[in-house]
């Protein structure tokens, strides 16, 4: 019986990591998007190809990619951003697909960030939406990373509103830092359960 595929995602501060990891004290696996987004950069040899007939051997100076400059290069220009993630996220969800057949729980989670704004939500059985207060988010990214809150605002606005994604969510979960966590995971592990039980 192959494991039902629950997305999860929040807006940059939102703490989808944070809840993604109360998920996993319950024992339910999570794959994380954008670190195995940056292993298959490095260790998959189509995307590394695609990449480099794209940008040049400069991309991946004595074999080892240079981030950097890569992410200058997506900053600057939304056609090469485009072009990236047109190369990465099939070869993350083929990924994604290839690890979650492999796990043997009722569920598993794919944490990403911009789960919506991809269309990746369509091939989960349900999504769940991190949401926390602009505040609370702008303060956790500057002591995070930082960085001023002009640079975060920036960041937040490339991203659709948590309004725009809650539409789209089958579960939300706010984590604002008084909300206790664990009662809401609870309740929404259970459900999931409850809907995995049913698919069998």
């Amino acid at each position: 019986m192959k494991p039902l595929r629950i997305g999860i995602t929040g807006g940059i501060g939102s703490g989808k990591s944070t809840v993604a990891k109360v998920f996993e004290a319950f024992g339910i696996p999570c794959y994380y998007a954008d670190s195995n987004a940056k292993r298959l950069m490095v260790e998959d040899d189509e995307v590394k190809s695609d990449l480099i007939a794209y940008f040049g051997e400069e991309l991946y100076p004595d074999g080892v990619l240079n981030r950097s400059w890569l992410a200058q290069k997506i900053f600057e220009s939304e056609e090469d951003r485009q072009f990236v993630n047109g190369v990465v996220h099939p070869a993350v969800a083929k990924d994604f697909e290839r690890w979650a057949d492999e796990q043997s729980s009722p569920y598993v989670l794919r944490e990403a960030a911009i789960l919506f704004e991809t269309g990746g939500y369509k091939t989960s059985d349900a999504n769940i939406l991190v949401t926390a207060p602009e505040e609370v988010r702008i303060e956790r990214v500057m002591n995070r990373d930082g960085v001023d809150e002009q640079s975060v605002v920036a960041r937040m606005r490339s991203q659709w509103s948590d309004e725009h994604k809650s539409k789209l969510a089958d579960f939300i979960i706010l984590n604002d830092g008084n909300s206790t966590l664990i009662p809401q995971v609870q309740t929404i592990h259970e459900a999931i359960l409850s809907r995995a039980n049913q698919a069998n």
